[in-house]
């Protein structure tokens, strides 16, 4: 759904039709299973700010995003006109349950990302510019307690005046299926590293399919000696993740 930008009166109208049916107390929205063993709380916890980066953070995003919306959530998306949505729903999102919304200008951006978390539970961003301290406390405040997550898809962590809750950075990362001259991509490794606050203060970091060859997002298989490109992910109870710090 597509909603034009800064029209808050639209946006407040349209927070009352879309506003989640979820209890606030289920304080931890789903991810991927893969990303499960990664962040500390099993999830992005309501009331959090996000932020990815690195070579994949809008596939990121999108895949931190896409179970909440699958179980029934709501995801707006905040000024990010290249954002392929062939791409957000091959990696769980319900577009269903996605709103897109104009690049509101940077006068209004604070106000319709405020509008936004009052009525979604996730509200994708892609600032621009710098948020100063006042701004970033207000839409923590209101992210807090409307138990929504802010979540920031690539583009500089330093924009804002303080630490995310949870940093999810994409570092090497490498397509398969491609032959010499021929074939087509048909799955990516990333190695990802999540850091942040409180719980996520001890580094850990894995390398993930994003998607796999069956386009699922699961931890890939430790290299082994002779290993082909079309080696399928490793059963998700294996231990493929590792601190980082």
């Amino acid at each position: 759904m597509a909603v034009p930008a800064p029209d808050l009166a639209a946006l407040r109208e349209l927070g009352e039709r879309v506003r989640p049916l979820s209890a606030a107390a289920e304080r931890v929205l789903p991810v991927p299973p893969a990303f499960a063993g990664l962040i500390p709380q099993g999830g992005l916890v309501r009331g959090s700010t996000v932020v990815t980066s690195g070579s994949a953070a809008s596939s990121l995003a999108l895949a931190l995003a896409g179970p909440a919306t699958a179980a029934g959530s709501w995801c707006a998306v905040v000024g990010a006109a290249h954002l392929g949505l062939l791409a957000a729903a091959e990696l769980g999102v319900a577009l269903e349950r996605t709103l897109l919304i104009a690049d509101p200008g940077p006068q209004e951006w604070a106000g319709t990302v405020a509008a936004l978390l009052d009525a979604v539970e996730v509200v994708v961003v892609q600032p621009t510019g710098s948020i100063t301290p006042t701004v970033q406390r207000r839409l923590v405040a209101r992210a807090r307690d409307r138990g929504s997550v802010l979540l920031q898809a690539g583009g500089c962590s330093e924009v804002w005046a303080s630490r995310p809750d949870l940093a999810v950075d994409s570092g090497a990362s490498r397509w398969e299926g491609v032959g010499v001259g021929h074939g087509r991509l048909r799955a990516r490794r990333v190695e990802v590293r999540i850091s942040g606050r409180r719980g996520a203060a001890r580094p850990r970091s894995a390398e993930l399919w994003l998607p796999g060859p069956e386009g699922q997002i699961a931890l890939a298989a430790p290299a082994h000696p002779g290993a082909g490109a079309g080696d399928r992910p490793a059963a998700l109870a294996a231990p493929a993740w590792r601190d980082a710090g």
